[in-house]
């Protein structure tokens, strides 16, 4: 990245705070990226782990496959998932609360007696299912601010700290050429100088 910059003290000055800007900032971004980075990968595993407890729950009940035929799927509708927020290095992050079921009234008589423990199973599964895509939305944001995190680090390390260094260094050596040709003028003004008072 080109800067565009003058030669002279003021451009050095402002130069100079814009580096030591990114300078300070740098170390923050890197924490920050770090932490993104751990929490990408602790989601990504209760996401997994959540999966695998679904798929072994479902396992379980296989044997049930014929029963669930039976089963009305109206009676058990999902009414609200509640959940809050919290902020995760500075990124706003959706957390599962609970999930509210609407449970349809029906006849425990002239239904089959497990219908109230196949309401119960449906219940958890769908938590189980519920609380996984929250993690997996979680990891998805997460690794979205990772990504912009990475980005901007690269960005301070790779271009602009590096870009900044060597602007402050070409208009340091310009000032000093200038003031080195300025020395040298002076003497040589003040060695003609003298020179005429001599003849």
């Amino acid at each position: 990245m080109a800067i565009k910059f003058q030669y002279n003290k003021t451009a050095l000055q402002q130069l100079n705070k814009q580096l030591k800007v990114r300078l300070r900032a740098l170390p923050t971004l890197q924490s920050k990226e770090a932490a993104l980075r751990m929490e990408v990968k602790r989601a990504k595993d209760q996401s997994d782990e959540l999966l695998r407890k679904l798929t072994a729950r479902m396992n379980e009940y296989e044997t049930m496959v014929r029963l669930w035929g039976e089963f009305d799927t109206s009676l058990v509708v999902v009414k609200d998932v509640q959940m809050s927020v919290k902020k995760i290095a500075g990124v706003k992050i959706p957390l599962f609360e609970n999930v509210l079921f609407d449970i349809k009234e029906f006849s425990l008589f002239n239904n089959p007696s497990w219908y109230l423990s196949g309401v119960q199973i449906i219940e958890s599964l769908v938590k189980i299912s519920l609380e996984s895509e929250f993690f997996l939305y979680k990891m998805q944001l997460l690794d979205f601010a990772r990504k912009k995190t990475t980005q901007k680090v690269n960005l301070y390390e790779k271009v602009q700290i590096p870009g900044y260094e060597e602007a402050i260094s070409k208009i340091k050596r310009f000032l000093e050429d200038e003031e080195n040709l300025s020395k040298s003028a002076q003497k040589i003004v003040k060695t003609r100088q003298q020179q005429r008072e001599v003849a």
